[in-house]
């Protein structure tokens, strides 16, 4: 099959036919000389080429278009590192009410107390989460957070006057992520290796502590989808050394209700509530990263925080702190992405303290279940037992001359969207699957038949895998030419 895309929807264009109207417009009724007035000549256009077509065909158009579209409410989206689970639709009532739509972020304190209250108590939420004391909810996205939780450990080595730390360890099975946000806050970046087990390796962590690390960035569970068995001894280690350890929590949907960064070591975290608490991600965001931290780095979070105080008349007053002299200062305008701070806080109360323990037990569990059913037929680089989600590698199929690329558009043809694939970048052909906690058994099974179908087709059809896909709307894609030469406008 041609590289080349393989379109068969029409476009609008396309479809336009001279004489085509969806709707008729009389004869302006305004006099000519008073409609130059009003638009003189060179704001008129004599010619504006639009397409001429029916109103059913319009909604025709726009209606397939939907239809080629994958959504997670249509199916399983095992997107390794991204945790594309399906949002429960009472956090979208919730968040369109009224009050909470429509509240301007420049009402007083006293005209919105509701809103107050619900950010405040998120806050004290994820702070029980996380095993945290204070927490700020301004990151519009999980790298925002890193940013954000950087610029504060700068502020804190600053403060005691150790600005030579000039130094970020992140080991190298950390979010991709890491490295860039530590490195524009303006610290080097020294890599940190993993060990036969996909934990951080101690000797070579040892070997790279010394009195310039500012901090260590670790993904808890890693990449790989693998808990660190020495997450405590790596914070004590990074300690001892003057360091901080920032704990990147992109992975709580693995840990909810088990452990708590606070608690094994961690000085300070974000949190990707588009990903762990189920609002929804992909399209662009919108997304929020707060960051919470231990006592110590307090001072430095960003203004204002939402604080409480008793009011006179005894009712509990909710209000913006901006008395905060040794904070970063703001890292986005307003207060957050309310919105989504409003879908949190209702998946939160929705489920409970043992509802968010059984989202890590169901989510680890349906990793694990998957990756018996494949371990089989793709290799294992890591054989433990993972978290939340597990990192194969296509190393097999690839000496028989079919590339992970050629699986994940093959997985296409069967209905499902692909896992990620080529990261993390330490295991070679890497498909990084995440099932998470919200797909049943009989869409975990028939994902693991589609992918241990594939496995015999590299074997026994190998072109059929390398062509692939074969029944989707655009073909296999030149991705170089793609993205040497992007077509960023409509061409007809």
């Amino acid at each position: 099959m041609s590289e080349e895309a393989r379109v068969v929807e029409p476009t609008i264009f396309e479809l336009s036919r001279p004489g085509r109207t969806s709707q008729a417009v009389g004869a302006c009724d305004v006099p000519e000389k008073e409609l130059a007035a009003v638009l003189p000549g060179v704001a008129l256009r004599q010619d504006l080429p639009l397409p001429e077509v029916t109103e059913a065909e319009v909604t025709r158009h726009f209606v397939r278009l939907s239809r080629l579209n994958y959504a997670v409410d249509l199916g399983l989206y095992p997107l390794g590192s991204c945790t594309m689970k399906y949002n429960p639709k009472v956090n979208e009532e919730v968040a369109s009410w009224a009050g909470f739509a429509s509240i301007h972020p420049y009402l007083p304190d006293a005209a919105c107390q509701g809103a107050l209250q619900l950010m405040y108590e998120l806050q004290r939420y994820l702070c029980e989460i996380g095993g945290m004391d204070a927490c700020t909810l301004q990151p519009s996205a999980g790298a925002q957070g890193e940013l954000t939780g950087m610029l504060m450990v700068r502020a804190y080595h600053r403060e005691r006057e150790e600005d030579h730390r000039r130094i970020v360890l992140v080991p190298d099975s950390a979010h991709g992520t890491n490295p860039a946000s530590a490195a524009m806050v303006g610290y080097r970046v020294v890599t940190v290796l993993s060990d036969v087990s996909g934990g951080v390796d101690l000797d070579d962590l040892r070997g790279k502590l010394n009195g310039e690390v500012a901090a260590l960035m670790i993904t808890i569970p890693n990449t790989l989808g693998l808990f660190d068995e020495n997450i405590c001894e790596i914070a004590r280690l990074v300690h001892e050394a003057g360091g901080l350890v920032y704990a990147d929590g992109a992975n709580m949907n693995a840990m909810l209700g088990r452990a708590k960064p606070g608690d094994l070591g961690c000085d300070v975290m974000h949190f990707n509530l588009h990903k762990t608490f189920s609002t929804p991600h992909g399209g662009g965001g919108p997304g929020a990263g707060p960051v919470a931290v231990k006592a110590p780095l307090a001072p430095y979070l960003p203004s204002p925080l939402i604080a409480r105080r008793d009011a006179s008349d005894g009712q509990a007053a909710y209000y913006r702190d901006f008395d905060r002299p040794q904070s970063i200062g703001r890292v986005r305008s307003f207060y957050g992405n309310f919105g989504i701070l409003v879908r949190a806080y209702t998946y939160i109360r929705s489920l409970g303290a043992e509802g968010l323990r059984s989202v890590s037990e169901n989510a680890v569990l349906n990793a694990n279940y998957l990756l018996a059913q494949l371990r089989g037929a793709y290799d294992l680089p890591y054989a433990r037992r993972c978290m939340h989600e597990f990192v194969l590698s296509g190393r097999r199929q690839k000496s028989q001359g079919v590339r992970t690329l050629d699986i994940a558009k093959r997985i296409i043809d069967y209905g499902f969207y692909p896992p990620t694939i080529y990261f993390p970048l330490i295991v070679e052909e890497a498909l990084m699957v995440e099932p998470t906690e919200t797909e049943s058994k009989a869409t975990l099974d028939a994902f693991a038949d589609t992918m241990l179908s594939i496995a015999r087709e590299a074997v026994d059809e190998p072109e059929v895998v390398r062509e692939a896909p074969h029944n989707s709307p655009v073909g296999r894609l030149d991705e170089v030419r793609a993205a040497r030469h992007p077509v960023l406008r409509d061409q007809g």
